[in-house]
């Protein structure tokens, strides 16, 4: 079964319309540390009356530990903003390399709070913050307090408690650089720190609301009971800082993408539909009604994509399997009615649920996500005019046509703040910065590399051309890329009046497993991770991976 080609998959309006799989890396995560027998325990906690404080939590793995250390603040509610320049938190979090001591919790209580204004150190994996989701926060201790379970109407309403506003890593403000980690075994493939980082934080919210119940009141105070505790997320605010991360990491996004669509193709080509596949796909069918009743989204364009998905999976639900069982390739042939009967959004959907049913099949490709991009660093400068073209001609034949001397397909120039060193996007023409524009505009950039070739003589070798051309080496080195990386490039315009910043954020948060994409512009997004996954101290118990998709209650054991 060949692969969904790159000009199908590689538009911003599909990778817009990702949905988490059993490849996110969340739930890779999850997988690894029920394989691995991790055990946790929170061997400190200091956490006053006021809600303020330090507690450790403690991931023992086979060959290493790491520490999550939080601090909660009681912070000045006219302080508290989800935006990147803000200076306090109600809590903030470290990842640590080692089971920490007592001088290096000192050392991190005078630097994590601070944040970008801190410093850390090679020890330290990740840092992050996060701020209440207040009503909710305040309903839940105010239940809790009385000795009865808050509503769960309610929090679906919102999802989580705690919403993180930034999960750094990979060797930011002194932290160590991925390197140092990227061979040890739990730490294989892309942003398993942060994301164990983040499922540790959800335990800690979960553990500081009960706490601020019993606070207030000791006598009466119970916990929340495990269904509904299992229902709450971490929620996650992020906007364009991340948008270009997909752009500069053409390789990775590669590797993230063509081990998806292997995944897909594979399934495709199967022969027929097992009994335990066939009632793995219903199941998770159903469940993802139950998800849609949950997806709750202020942005009118992102609330209409959740009604026509709904309609989408009604189409879904009606169909029965008995339709396709009898055929060469039955999965195939549900895919392909997908392509004509449902929208972008339930096409997308409908592979993350041909996925599901065949972890035998899946699951291997979390382990090849990523990649050794140093190794690609170099031009091969040996390569002729002539062929280049040709290789512009097949990649890039979408930016070849634009015309980015008009206006509306040059609107948008993309520069880094100077204030706190995030990509931000500039409107030409309105705003200043467009001489610090950053090289983000990779269609313009690869028409007017194309045009340059044309002049040049046809058996021109590269490196003589970027001689007299210096200002094509960083797409001439992307074009040569993408002949071996035919997923490397977005396909669509990154500087003209259709982008949606957003597109880029829901596509890279699929990766990561996150669910409940709220919009709340065209340049940042609300989302939920890690809800109804099991907590630390129930990983052992429970099945680590059957909670992608929300279950009814009753229904709880029926996989």
């Amino acid at each position: 079964m060949s692969l969904r080609p790159p000009q199908q998959v590689m538009k911003l309006d599909r990778l817009g319309s990702f949905h988490q799989t059993r490849l996110s890396f969340m739930r890779a995560v999850m997988r690894r540390l029920k394989r691995d027998n991790w055990t946790f325990e929170c061997p400190i906690w200091r956490i006053n009356e006021q809600g303020e404080g330090v507690a450790i939590y403690l991931a023992k793995g086979p060959e290493r530990s790491y520490s999550m250390v939080c601090f909660a603040h009681d912070l000045d509610p006219s302080k508290r903003s989800d935006r990147v320049i803000a200076e306090a938190w109600d809590t903030t979090f470290a990842l640590y390399d080692g089971v920490i001591g007592e001088d290096d919790i000192e050392r991190l209580s005078q630097n994590v709070p601070k944040q970008e204004a801190g410093r850390c150190l090679e020890s330290e994996l990740v840092l992050s913050r996060a701020n209440k989701s207040v009503r909710l926060f305040e309903y839940v201790v105010s239940e809790l307090a009385a000795g009865k379970q808050p509503d769960q109407a309610e929090l679906n309403k919102v999802g989580y408690l705690m919403r993180t506003t930034a999960v750094y890593g990979n060797g930011k403000l002194g932290m160590a650089d991925r390197d140092r980690i990227a061979n040890r075994s739990e730490m294989l493939g892309p942003f398993r720190a942060e994301m164990l980082a983040v499922w540790l934080i959800r335990n800690f919210v979960s553990d500081y609301v009960e706490q601020m119940a019993v606070y207030r009141s000791p006598e009466t105070a119970v916990k929340l009971a495990p269904e509904i505790r299992r229902s709450l997320g971490v929620g996650n605010s992020t906007g364009l800082g991340m948008a270009p991360f997909l752009v500069n990491h053409p390789i990775l996004l590669h590797s993230w993408i063509h081990a998806r669509e292997s995944a897909l193709a594979r399934i495709r080509a199967l022969p027929s539909i097992t009994t335990a596949a066939r009632k793995h796909y219903e199941v998770y069918l159903e469940s993802a009604h139950l998800s849609l009743d949950r997806w709750f989204t202020v942005d009118e364009r992102q609330a209409e994509r959740v009604t026509v998905l709904r309609r989408d999976l009604e189409k879904l639900s009606a169909l029965s399997l008995d339709t396709f069982v009898a055929d060469e390739l039955p999965w195939d042939n549900l895919y392909r009615w997908g392509e004509v009967e449902l929208s972008l959004e339930g096409q997308e959907l409908l592979v993350s649920l041909l996925l599901e049913p065949h972890a035998e099949i899946v699951d291997a490709y979390a382990s090849v996500m990523y990649a050794e991009e140093n190794d690609n660093f170099r031009i091969d400068g040996s390569q002729s005019v002539a062929d280049l073209l040709v290789a512009l001609e097949k990649h890039y034949s979408w930016a070849l046509s634009v015309d980015y001397d008009n206006h509306p397909n040059s609107v948008f120039f993309w520069y880094v703040s100077e204030e706190k060193l995030e990509p931000r996007l500039g409107s030409r023409g309105e705003e200043p910065g467009d001489n610090l524009e950053q090289p983000l505009s990779i269609g313009r950039d690869a028409a007017r590399l194309y045009k340059d070739l044309l002049n040049a003589q046809s058996d021109q070798k590269i490196g003589a051309f970027l001689i007299d051309y210096p200002e094509h080496r960083l797409i001439a080195r992307r074009v040569q890329l993408t002949q071996r990386y035919p997923y490397a490039e977005i396909q669509d315009n990154l500087i003209g009046e259709d982008l949606l910043p957003v597109d880029l954020l829901r596509c890279k948060l699929s990766f990561f497993g996150a669910t409940r994409f709220d919009p709340r512009s065209d340049r940042w997004v609300r989302i939920t991770m890690f809800q109804n996954a099991p907590y630390p101290h129930e990983l052992a118990t429970m099945d680590e991976d059957n909670w992608a998709y929300p279950m009814d209650l009753g229904k709880e054991g029926s996989l």
